[in-house]
């Protein structure tokens, strides 16, 4: 024989609160006073004191948070990376040869800084925001040039 069981919501039917405490219970955010921090220090100021002791702000977002397309992360590049990615540029049209020598305009490309890693065979002349002492070095000895 089927046990035929009642729903609970129909169980509950005739009860006052349907099995949530008071009756005024389980209605939304009406009996938390709000949801998240809205009605926090509402009735006087003796929540604020309670909330404080705690070490709580009693409003919602406080301070300023910096927009995060604002700010650049650095993008460095090591001169073995230029090297190996010359005859890309070249051929995309992202750097030019005069002569003898490579001109590449690392800022267009998304880089920030140059490194002095690895050795170079080539005549460049590079613009770039910032540059490393060992990297300025090897440019100027390989007969390059930097701008910023």
């Amino acid at each position: 024989m089927v046990v035929r069981r009642k729903k609970k919501s129909k169980k509950r039917r005739g009860s006052r609160s349907h099995g949530w405490g008071a009756g005024k219970k389980h209605r939304g955010a009406g009996h938390r006073g709000g949801r998240g921090h809205a009605g926090v220090g509402k009735r006087g100021a003796s929540k604020k004191t309670a909330y404080f002791a705690l070490g709580i702000k009693p409003t919602g977002k406080t301070g300023f948070r910096k927009r995060r397309d604002i700010i650049k992360k650095p993008n460095p590049i090591n001169l073995k990376d230029i090297e190996q990615r010359l005859d890309k540029w070249i051929a995309n049209k992202q750097a030019t040869k005069e002569g003898d020598i490579f001109v590449v305009d690392l800022k267009k490309l998304g880089y920030t800084h140059i490194l002095g890693e690895g050795k170079l065979t080539k005549k460049l002349k590079l613009t770039c925001y910032k540059v490393s002492a060992s990297a300025k070095k090897k440019i100027e000895e390989a007969g390059g040039s930097i701008s910023k």
